[in-house]
């Protein structure tokens, strides 16, 4: 590994910034009494975040990163609001910025200004403030940093107070030459250049015949892609197509079968409980696949008339098996409804025999969110007894537009559904994919929670042991370009962290993803352990 960005948390990361500290604020620049320690602890170390660059294990770079008021600057010039130039309602004050010498004029200066504007974006912060030593001012003013107020200091240690926002960093040198975040989300979608100019096209009347002509074409793209005979386009996302099949099934008589493997199967039970919906459940381990067996006696024994399944769950990788089900209900008479939400786009989806279906347009399809699906195999009428926006022959009726459209939004999966003109080779890529992940991971010793058998190759959940923090883990990652998925409910409870497969990445930055992720995870220095300031990991 070349520079590595991340949060100290180890105690030996903390001797060594307390040693740079020194190096830099009390020997290269007089600001602290020498002593024979020859470390610095910071005054507000313990209110401290430390976002670090290590090269070879050590680290040559630090920010620290402190939000509680009031600010070291506020000491010397006042509130700093009242000296900047704009308003600023959620500032962060930046201190204790400092780089080995030898690597001032390179990278590590500038990923560790990209991985403090990550940081701060990501937490929410409008702006960072910094006293910048004028010795260095022409370096902070590359990074994106403005001076504003007076200097602070001494004659022999002067400092400027320079603020940094989203805006700034943009349009300095750093911020025009950084690399956007590789994406490893299961959505929103990496979205392609056409994709984006699809979606920026004017505006046009849902009531047109061009709007008509776009809508059918992307029905068209999606019942072949997925067999089915009909498809409605609904205004929403995954959530409102799975209200819709539940509304359908609330008006099927006797009683429904809902499986649980994780969850998105768990949500099912919420969307049929909000419908006064007599069902079972049947719910085993998550990250574990159904016994064939069992749903086959449980759907031969006669007591239930619909089973609701979810084909790709994403919430562990598992891929339950959609033949399987369908073989079941159709034997048996069971009207059978799947939630593809992240399996179509990402897997072979074959729909027939499927009573209904959903999928949206920002997963897998590669499209922006706000679009999702209910696919059909029989005519389906209008119920006066659903509520309109709920009822699916509602939408039949109207030949797919009965309520206002977004012809931007259509217009861009029209657009996105083109890469699927020859899906097998889009599966294979992330078939590809997933397999170079999952052997990378397995070969740093960490556990896939699906096993091979049964995975997706749409995402691969990692189970970490209690020793590691998926959260820190997943922190540090992004702080490092990498935006991967572990901040949901869900994962966070049990410490897991997921990689997507379905965008297509490419295979230098998938290289170097697997290659941080095992280092991060490897040497025993890195070791998530309550550490010398006092926070827990």
């Amino acid at each position: 590994m070349s520079f590595i960005y991340k949060i100290a948390e180890t105690a030996l990361e903390f001797e060594q910034i307390h040693e740079l500290n020194y190096r830099t604020f009390a020997e290269e620049i007089p600001q602290h009494d020498q002593n024979e320690s020859r470390k610095l602890v910071d005054k507000f170390h313990d209110e401290n975040t430390y976002i670090i660059c290590k090269k070879d294990n050590r680290v040559v770079g630090m920010i620290a990163i402190r939000s509680e008021r009031p600010f070291s600057l506020d000491g010397k010039i006042g509130p700093v609001e009242h000296h900047l130039p704009f308003q600023s309602k959620n500032p962060v004050e930046i201190r204790l910025l400092a780089i080995e010498q030898d690597y001032r004029n390179g990278r590590a200066f500038l990923g560790l200004t990209q991985a403090l504007v990550q940081y701060c974006l990501k937490a929410g912060y409008d702006a960072a403030l910094i006293s910048g030593t004028v010795r260095e001012q022409k370096l902070y003013g590359q990074l994106g940093f403005l001076p504003f107020a007076q200097l602070t200091g001494t004659a022999e240690a002067a400092f400027q107070p320079m603020y940094l926002t989203k805006e700034t960093f943009k349009a300095g040198i750093a911020g025009r030459i950084s690399k956007p975040l590789v994406n490893f989300l299961p959505g929103p979608a990496t979205i392609s250049e056409d994709v984006r100019k699809a979606m920026m096209t004017e505006p046009f009347s849902h009531r047109s015949s061009e709007f008509e002509s776009v809508l059918q074409r992307v029905k068209d793209k999606l019942t072949a892609l997925t067999g089915a005979k009909y498809v409605q386009l609904l205004q929403g996302t995954g959530t409102l197509a799975n209200d819709v099949v539940a509304a359908q099934l609330s008006m099927h008589s006797g009683k429904g079968l809902i499986l649980v493997n994780g969850e998105f199967g768990l949500r099912l039970t919420d969307h049929a409980q909000r419908f006064g919906m007599g069902f079972d459940t049947m719910e085993i381990e998550w990250g574990t696949p159904f016994d064939a067996d069992e749903i086959e006696a449980a759907l031969c024994s006669g007591r239930y008339s619909w089973l609701w399944v979810v084909h790709c769950e994403t919430s562990t990788g598992v891929l339950n098996d959609l033949n399987s089900f369908k073989k079941f209900c159709s034997q048996f008479g069971i009207t059978l409804a799947v939630d593809c939400v992240s399996a179509i786009g990402t897997t072979a989806v074959d729909l027939t025999g499927v009573a209904y279906a959903t999928g949206v347009s920002g997963k897998g399809l590669l499209s922006y969110t706000g679009l999702s699906f209910v696919f059909h195999n029989e005519e389906i009428a209008e119920n006066d007894n659903l509520p309109r926006y709920l009822d699916l022959g509602t939408y039949a009726a109207a030949r797919g537009i009965p309520y206002t459209q977004s012809s931007n939004l259509v217009s861009a999966l029209d657009t996105a559904l083109l890469t699927f003109e020859h899906p097998a080779e889009v599966f294979a890529a992330i078939s590809n994919r997933a397999r170079k992940v999952r052997n990378a991971v397995e070969q740093a010793g960490l556990t896939i929670l699906a096993s091979e058998k049964y995975a997706a190759d749409a995402i691969v959940t990692i189970a970490l042991p209690k020793g590691l923090s998926a959260m820190q883990l997943g922190d540090n990652l992004f702080l490092n370009g990498f935006n991967v998925h572990y901040e949901s409910a869900y994962l966070r409870e049990r410490n897991w962290l997921q990689i997507s497969c379905m965008n297509n990445v490419a295979e230098k930055e998938l290289n170097r993803m697997l290659e941080l992720l095992s280092w991060l995870t490897s040497i025993d220095e890195q070791l998530f352990t309550t550490n010398t300031n006092g926070k827990t990991y």
